[in-house]
């Protein structure tokens, strides 16, 4: 597909020009006017394409958005509509690994060695001293492969579009780990890295014998019928059944950045650590049966729950603490929520609640430049902090 640029698209957006806002309260009593309100200065003070929010308490449900699905057309964004969910894929990825850990098939105190007996050595890495809890909870020191000087130029600039539809492989992402010195001692501090998350897809296919993808189906998607959620093929380059646009700046900052469409790609440099795609609906579903501890035995689900420090990482999500494949941001309000979120090239996600699930907040912002991760936070203080909260 020949690539749509979008120039001074922000500013026709700000100025009203193909806006739409739409809501479907159901929520009794509430009419979510301040997550509205977030949802509408988005796309006019912020200049994103659009966004949405799914949010439900209990079994009431609430569905807003704002702005359009496809600056060229103006169609608004709907509940059905599918987006690349970037890093909440980690979230799906720990699940499966703990599920396998419930039946016995491994444990997190293993060691990386173990099950990839020679492949994590040299510069400095040691497979034997990283465990697989390690890998889960960003505390093994292993050099993030997207951060490689011959992947940062392909996929994080300009010429990621001519890099779009490139393949890469689970081993070479091994690879690119390795080739680096890590950047501490496992267990000695916190670093968000890809390469955990690559390496436990390629365990889990290595513990099953059978694909990361189809283990993400069997024991996730299909019994919590996710019908829209799914991992790509490694040669995979559009999204299936209905979507909007996903729009990007491809890291250049300013005013007169062009936009680009970047809906068609190949995610498989992403895979296991933010390939997927899914609905607001199906991640609903999916983080309100986790939270709720219905995917989970008790013992996994302390384990997936047990944070560490992000203090001085560096993560832009603020006050949080990273469990496995999942986070805690307490809001300025003194609430807790926890979930996951990420981004992907033109698509941030963010999946929080109540630690019980029942009272949760999806939102997804169809464009990636800006602070999304500001507007999460406004979104979920909107909606969790009490009335009457500063």
């Amino acid at each position: 597909m020949t690539t749509r640029i979008l120039r001074g698209a922000v500013c026709l957006l700000a100025a009203g020009l193909a806006v739409t806002v739409s809501a479907s309260p159901v929520l009794a009593g509430d009419d979510h006017a301040k997550v509205q309100q977030v949802l509408d200065r988005t796309v006019t003070d912020d200049g994103l394409p659009g966004i949405l929010s799914d949010i439900r308490d209990g079994r009431e449900t609430w569905f807003g958005t704002a702005g359009a699905a496809d600056t060229e057309t103006g169609r608004e964004r709907r509940r059905q509509d599918r987006f690349r969910i970037g890093s909440a894929t980690k979230t799906f990825t720990s699940t499966v690994m703990l599920k396998l850990e419930a039946e016995g098939r491994l444990s997190l105190d293993d060691t990386v060695e173990k099950w990839l007996p020679g492949k994590i050595r040299g510069n400095g890495n040691d497979g034997t001293k990283i465990t697989l809890r390690n890998l889960l909870n960003q505390t093994s020191g292993l050099f993030p492969y997207t951060s490689d000087e011959s992947v940062v130029p392909k996929y994080f600039t300009p010429a990621f579009l001519e890099h779009r539809f490139d393949t890469m492989r689970p081993g070479e992402m091994l690879k690119l780990a390795v080739a680096h010195p890590p950047m501490f001692a496992p267990g000695t501090a916190w670093a968000y890295s890809n390469s955990n998350y690559a390496l436990a897809g390629i365990i889990i296919e290595k513990v099953t014998g059978r694909s990361y993808a189809e283990e993400v189906a069997r024991r996730i998607t299909r019994p919590l019928g996710l019908t829209a959620t799914y991992v790509p093929g490694f040669r995979e380059t559009e999204l299936r059944g209905p979507h909007g646009r996903e729009y990007s700046t491809l890291w250049v900052t300013g005013p007169g950045a062009d936009v680009h469409d970047v809906t068609d790609m190949n995610a498989s440099w992403a895979w296991a650590a933010g390939g997927m795609v899914s609905t607001a609906g199906d991640l609903q579903t999916f983080y309100r049966a986790l939270l709720g501890g219905r995917l989970l035995p008790p013992s996994q689900q302390r384990e997936m729950f047990t944070t560490v420090s992000t203090e001085g990482s560096g993560w832009p999500v603020p006050n949080a603490r990273y469990g496995l494949g999942v986070f805690s941001q307490t809001l300025s309000c003194g609430v807790t929520a926890w979930g996951g979120g990420g981004m992907i090239h033109g698509s941030w996600t963010n999946a929080m609640g109540t630690a019980d699930g029942r009272h949760t907040v999806v939102t997804n912002i169809n464009g990636d430049w800006g602070n999304p991760i500001g507007i999460f936070t406004k979104v979920l203080e909107a909606e969790l902090c009490p009335p009457g909260s500063p």
